[in-house]
């Protein structure tokens, strides 16, 4: 009995989704919201890979095109893309994804270190790499995602946006 009890808790949750036709997972536990696309705001001067903030029920997101940001080539939406809106350290984002797909379990067992060159994409995104049946899950940290500097820029377009009085007083 205790060997089974030892294997649930070693499985954990990701949220699968596609980017330019591969699978990337995140911890289900990071993410708040899967929503469709709205209308978004665009922000003078942002970054290539911001494309700009949303008001979701009276709160101000930025929103990131996951493609633009891994290095994928941009894409126009369509009816199967979503917005993955995920709680990073104290701040709330939103992520462009092609589709989403589906909630995956995924022992530890299975989850290798993240490669020194996967996918084309820089490693510090990168949490590892699930091998499950059939396919790999590039598991990402969406935390390690910005520079120190960029996630910086994204608080303060959430402020600016969400308290332009407050800094007025300032």
């Amino acid at each position: 009995m205790r060997e089974s009890d030892s294997q649930t808790e070693d499985v954990r949750q990701f949220v699968s989704f596609i980017v330019a036709e591969e699978e990337f997972g995140v911890d289900i536990l990071t993410v708040q919201e899967i929503i469709r696309p709205v209308d978004i705001t665009r922000v003078p001067h942002a970054p290539d890979f911001v494309e700009g903030v949303i008001n979701l029920r009276g709160r101000i997101l930025p929103i990131i095109d996951l493609r633009t940001r891994l290095g994928f080539p941009e894409r126009d939406p369509d009816e199967d893309t979503r917005i993955l809106v995920v709680e990073l350290e104290d701040q709330t984002v939103g992520f462009v994804t092609d589709s989403v797909r589906e909630v995956l379990r995924v022992e530890e067992s299975t989850i290798e270190p993240a490669p020194d060159l996967a996918v084309n994409i820089d490693t510090h995104f990168l949490r590892g790499v699930a091998k499950l049946d059939e396919r790999l899950l590039i598991l990402l940290d969406l935390g390690g995602i910005f520079s120190k500097e960029e996630a910086e820029a994204l608080q303060g377009m959430e402020d600016d946006e969400a308290e332009p009085a407050a800094q007025v007083a300032a």
